[in-house]
């Protein structure tokens, strides 16, 4: 924490580039190192005019370690048992002895700082026409990154507001643009302050301002600056295109970064109207705090769930990238799934040496969203069926989950399909065939939705293990219970957060159990692939993937910007939101939090966030339980899924069809899917089939009129 404090009292005095040293660990280290030289440091000493020097490396390659300090709390809390009194230990995530990473916003003294990321585009925020500017380019992870200070003096009684630029490439002298202050009297990508930015060096520029163009006249607290930066890159570059737009921002003096939506035409004086002006979104509706994105208007409904956090830090936007293109390849032949031309991922080819599901995340994890059912008797590649033998041990003939695949052959350990339908009083509930033998207990899982993990893993222990009453002490009904894991590299017990029923402490853990029993890859934090004891020979890879690659695989999932609620004023909408607090919905899916301060992900850190989850696991009846246990989780119990996203996930889980097949006419085709088997094709049959601890809920709901039964159906659609 000392090294972040001196980081932030320092950056008023010393420039960035003066130390040439481009990771945040080793800018912070130089800072620190500096402000003990300089005894103190005071404003008055010229910031300079650069942000680093040279290009950015991918990445430095470390081991992993789960961070723990010896002087964290110790939080209690129920064993497995419902009625034992016994407690377990947990070791929080983080605390206060962990490394954090530079901040992303700061008060200097002089100035308000904010510092973040941004990536190229292919077209404008606001053109629909296209629907070219969710989308990743082709090469997205090559030189295509830029990270962005504004350095706000007005915030501080000052006049000026400086935005500096690192880029990994060179801009074309005479294109390298940053236009500010939005116009769009002509069209929606026009602005009244355009031109290009002061070059430095081949990677540093800057632009400088102190009068607001668009109001013709000086800077104040509280101006809207709508600005984009375009990457418009020399020629030269090894591949790929070489120009390119950027992120379309909104930027409030004395404020910082917010999610925007527009606003209709807004009148001129003198004439004409700015169409689709920006505004800020009302706070109320951030459901991932500043890391929130802007409602979509670009019209690509398939692409919510893959964006950068709007807030994604100044030293993390490659490494987003870097960590997208690990996600997206196959660890069988190193090919990208979304494009050709991105060519093969040689570091990951051939690590799929084990039995396997699936050949790469996205195989499972489309689009980042909700995985969808296949039709009956088409195999289920992008399920996890956990399996037992008839005392919950792992199956020996499989181990703990079934993988049809090896190096994308069949494994021999069979293939599971759909079988029929069940009908149950008017909802289905999914028969499974097993190809080779039923293994004697199972529990199906399909692929969930990605958005919002850093900050589910971000929130203190604390705020949870205030929720579990595993006895029902306060007689309500509900009895949420603490999942407790043994951390993989440590062997603590931790609090589970992910999982359907909450198996794994970190999203570190979470991603290394995926590669290892999912993709057939290891890990240095689970080394041993999954086989039964009885199970020869037991397929093995050779080489791990690296920690490297892990490292930014899990900072580009934890990163993953949240839409916001949408039509949050709208009268339907408030009274929804009504109906769902006096169904005891609540209860479970907890409406907000402040996540810890403590997270080494400095865009994580304090956000007031909305998941509508308790993280807790809860007995949802007999209609939704499996035979398999999992830890001190029974078949019955389930962890209460989030519910940011909820009314999105339909269009990105069907993606987009073109009835027309010319640009801008692509549509959403929605496809449903919820639950943890996707049995549920609608949101209210999904709440149709809460039982256990949600039967009180379920009994309220259809207790309401139609009207207002469509009313709280709004509000969760507005998730």
């Amino acid at each position: 924490m000392a090294i972040v404090q001196a980081f932030q009292r320092c950056s008023s005095v010393l420039p960035i580039s003066c130390f040439g040293v481009k990771t945040s660990l080793q800018r912070l280290l130089a800072f620190t190192l500096a402000c003990a030289l300089l005894s103190g440091c005071s404003g008055g000493v010229d910031v300079g005019v650069g942000i680093g020097v040279g290009q950015s490396s991918a990445g430095e390659s470390s081991s992993f370690a789960v961070v723990s300090s010896s002087s964290m709390p110790v939080f209690s809390s129920s064993s497995a048992s419902n009625s034992s009194a016994a407690t377990v230990a947990l070791k929080p995530l983080f605390g206060p002895d962990t490394v954090l990473e530079a901040p992303v916003k700061f008060d200097r003294g002089d100035a308000l700082v904010t510092r973040f990321a941004d990536r190229g585009r292919d077209r404008h925020a606001k053109e629909n026409q296209f629907q070219a500017y969710d989308h990743f380019l082709t090469f997205y992870w090559e030189h295509r990154t830029a990270a962005i200070e504004i350095i706000d003096e007005v915030a501080k009684g000052g006049d000026t507001i400086r935005m500096n630029v690192l880029t990994q490439w060179r801009l074309d002298d005479t294109e390298a643009e940053n236009r500010w202050f939005y116009r769009g009297l002509n069209t929606v990508a026009e602005y009244y302050d355009n031109g290009t930015m002061v070059r430095v060096d081949d990677f540093n520029y800057y632009k400088e301002r102190t009068w607001n163009n668009r109001e013709n006249r000086p800077l104040h607290i509280g101006d809207k600056i709508e600005f984009e930066m375009s990457q418009f890159l020399t020629d030269n570059l090894p591949r790929g295109r070489a120009n390119y737009y950027g992120t379309t921002y909104l930027y409030i003096v004395g404020e910082g970064l917010v999610p925007w939506d527009i606003d209709g035409d807004t009148f001129v004086q003198g004439g004409g109207f700015h169409q689709k002006d920006s505004v800020k979104i009302p706070e109320q509706a951030w459901l991932g705090g500043e890391t929130t994105l802007p409602y979509m208007h670009s019209g690509e409904p398939d692409n919510h769930f893959m964006q950068m956090a709007t807030n994604l830090g100044f030293d993390n936007g490659q490494k987003f990238v870097l960590g997208r293109h690990v996600h997206h390849s196959s660890f069988v032949d190193g090919s990208h799934d979304e494009n050709a031309e991105n060519g093969i991922f040689d570091d990951v080819v051939g690590l799929a040496g084990g039995n396997a599901v699936n050949d790469r995340c996205t195989g499972c994890h489309k689009r980042n969203g909700r995985a969808l059912p296949e039709a009956i008797g088409v195999p289920l590649d992008k399920w996890v069926f956990k399996v037992g033998d008839a005392n919950g041990e792992p199956d020996p003939r499989i181990g703990a989950v079934l993988q049809p695949s090896l190096m994308g052959a069949p494994s021999g350990e069979g293939q599971v399909s759909i079988a029929a339908w069940h009908d149950v009083n008017g909802l289905r509930a999914p028969q499974y065939a097993f190809s080779e033998v039923e293994p004697a207990q199972f529990s199906a899982r399909i692929a969930p939705q990605l958005v919002g993990m850093g900050l589910l893993e971000a929130i203190a222990e604390s705020d949870i293990l205030a929720w579990e009453d595993i006895n029902d002490s306060d007689n309500d009904g509900i009895s949420g219970k603490a999942r407790i894991v043994a951390d993989p590299v440590t062997g603590e017990s931790r609090l589970g957060r992910f999982g359907w029923k909450a198996g794994a402490s970190s999203i570190t853990h979470q991603v290394a159990g995926a590669l290892n029993t999912d993709m057939g890859v290891k890990t240095s934090v689970l080394p041993n692939l999954d086989c039964g004891s009885g199970q020869a020979p037991c397929p093995q890879s050779d080489n791990p993937l690296s920690d490297e690659h892990l490292q930014d695989l899990v900072k580009y999932i934890a990163l993953l910007g949240v839409r916001p609620q949408r039509d949050v004023l709208n009268a339907d909408v408030v009274a929804g939101k009504q109906w769902f607090m006096d169904a005891g919905c609540e209860k479970c899916h907890r409406a907000s939090y402040t996540t810890s301060q403590y997270h080494p992900f400095a865009e994580l850190q304090g956000q007031n966030i909305q998941p509508y989850t308790d993280m807790l696991v809860h007995d949802m009846g007999e209609g939704l339980a499996d035979n398999l246990a999992e830890g001190n989780a029974t078949g019955a119990e389930w962890r209460t899924t989030p519910l940011w996203g909820l009314g999105l996930s339909a269009c990105v889980a069907g993606g987009v069809a073109n009835p027309t097949g010319h640009q801008g006419d692509e549509v959403c085709t929605p496809a449903h899917s919820y639950l943890h088997d996707g049995r549920a094709r609608s949101i209210e049959e999904a709440i149709l089939w809460h039982g256990g601890e949600g039967e009180a809920s379920k009994n309220h709901y259809q207790q309401l009129t139609p009207a207002q039964q469509q009313q709280m159906l709004r509000f969760l659609e507005s998730l």
